[in-house]
């Protein structure tokens, strides 16, 4: 029976996983032949549950996604339990402790820091809980799945975007944070880009466990660099918004270009007022969109 259920469960969260995320689907397992019918789904009298960790919510993307996860997981019979980190690796360690005792049948993973979760996802593999590494890769942690979208394309669309701006020579990058396995990706993408269009990065700096606020006080310790640059490459939206509010407080909001991604609310205001340039949308389908402000004829 346990292993009947996790052949459904892993076949389940492909579906899920992949049917809304889209761009990028890997496993480290190879295809077996535990197939299951259909009689054999419906003699299983136990519900799948899959055991599902959130960074935090911090960023307005992830209530969307668990949003969308959960309810396409509940029209296919399964239930989720979502558990909020709030950044704390202790507490997400935790959490995904709590799922191996509960003997959930998978475990989705936002990771905080995948370097860290090493050992808890050992535990959990042996345990036989298969484990999904959703948006961030788990680093040499073994997951049987990884979902997550083309990060180092993110990178190229900002860039591009910039590189239309006649203006723009001089650009400082407000990434997240080193722990996150796709801010190298992105950064990667857009510093080739910018390389390619004769675009200088004069600064970059990582904001940690991408708390939009220390990005702000790092622009405000220095305001050389706001004087001296074309634009700011921000790691999301939520960094963009606190970057806003600190160049409409030196009177340049508008003036100096802004990108973002994850396409939050109030950055797709943002473009359409013009103080911030284009923002990445991430669907739910599967094809990354750029928004950027409407041409009206």
């Amino acid at each position: 029976m346990r292993k009947r259920k996790i052949s459904i469960c892993l076949l389940l969260i492909c579906t899920l996983l992949i049917s809304f995320a889209g761009c990028k689907g890997t496993s480290s397992k190879n295809e077996s032949d535990d197939s299951v019918s259909e009689e054999e789904q419906e003699s299983g009298s136990d519900t799948v549950t899959i055991g599902m960790s959130f960074d935090s919510f911090l960023i307005e993307r992830w209530e969307r996604d668990r949003d969308v996860f959960v309810t396409t997981a509940k029209e296919a019979g399964v239930e989720v339990n979502v558990q909020n980190a709030n950044g704390d690796i202790n507490t997400q360690i935790e959490q995904i402790s709590y799922f191996i005792k509960k003997k959930v049948d998978a475990i989705v993973i936002v990771a905080i820091d995948a370097r860290q979760l090493y050992g808890v996802v050992a535990e959990a593999k042996a345990a036989g809980i298969p484990v999904i590494a959703y948006d961030r890769m788990l680093t040499n942690a073994g997951a049987d799945l990884y979902v997550s979208f083309d990060n180092e394309r993110v990178g190229e669309l900002m860039a591009e975007s910039l590189s239309e701006k006649k203006n723009v020579k001089k650009v400082m990058m407000l990434s997240g944070p080193t722990e996150d396995t796709n801010v190298p990706q992105v950064n990667e993408g857009f510093t080739s880009v910018c390389k390619t269009k004769g675009i200088r990065v004069t600064d970059t700096f990582y904001t940690p466990n991408w708390t939009p606020e220390t990005a702000a006080d790092y622009l405000r310790e220095h305001p050389e660099m706001i004087d001296e640059t074309d634009a700011i490459m921000c790691g999301n939206d939520n960094i963009a918004t606190q970057v806003v509010r600190v160049l409409s407080e030196r009177k340049k909001a508008g003036t100096i270009e802004v990108t973002g991604q994850d396409a939050d609310l109030e950055a797709c205001q943002r473009i359409i007022q013009g103080t911030q340039l284009m923002t990445v949308y991430k669907p739910e389908r599967n094809r990354l969109r750029q928004l950027r402000k409407p041409r009206f004829p």
